[in-house]
């Protein structure tokens, strides 16, 4: 059975889309823990993050750093966390959260967030990508 996320990469589930290529998605997550939340997935459905192919990791690295450069942009935050939990979904993703302070990572701090704030989010950072000079890649 297909992840939630390799339905919403292929369009069977709505999902706000902040970077997409052949490999590698960015997508807003449903409950931030901070403004600006997002994930960074490998199109390749992989549970393990330590089973990701080497060269296929190394393109979600680079599409995270693209992505925090853009949060850095939008949100000024003092950095932008990344972790890797893999419990929630059996598909493996990146977690890029704005912050402030360690606290900031803590997901007991998840909220929902609604369709229209989640679009307004992604839009602001694709913006933001084009203004760094990455392609809009979720268009």
């Amino acid at each position: 059975m297909a992840s939630i996320f390799t339905r919403i990469i292929n369009g069977e589930l709505p999902g706000h889309f902040v970077w997409r290529d052949d490999v590698a998605v960015a997508i807003m997550t449903i409950a931030p823990v901070r403004p600006g939340h997002c994930l960074v997935i490998p199109v390749e459905e992989v549970d393990h993050w330590d089973d990701v192919p080497a060269d296929i990791n190394a393109h979600l690295l680079d599409v995270a750093g693209k992505v925090a450069k853009a949060q850095k942009k939008v949100y000024s935050p003092q950095r932008v966390g990344v972790m890797v939990a893999g419990l929630e979904v059996p598909h493996t993703h990146y977690h890029l959260v704005p912050i402030d302070q360690i606290a900031d990572l803590d997901f007991a701090l998840q909220q929902p967030a609604s369709p229209e704030v989640l679009a307004a989010e992604a839009a602001k950072l694709r913006a933001a990508l084009v203004e760094l000079g990455y392609r809009d890649s979720a268009a």
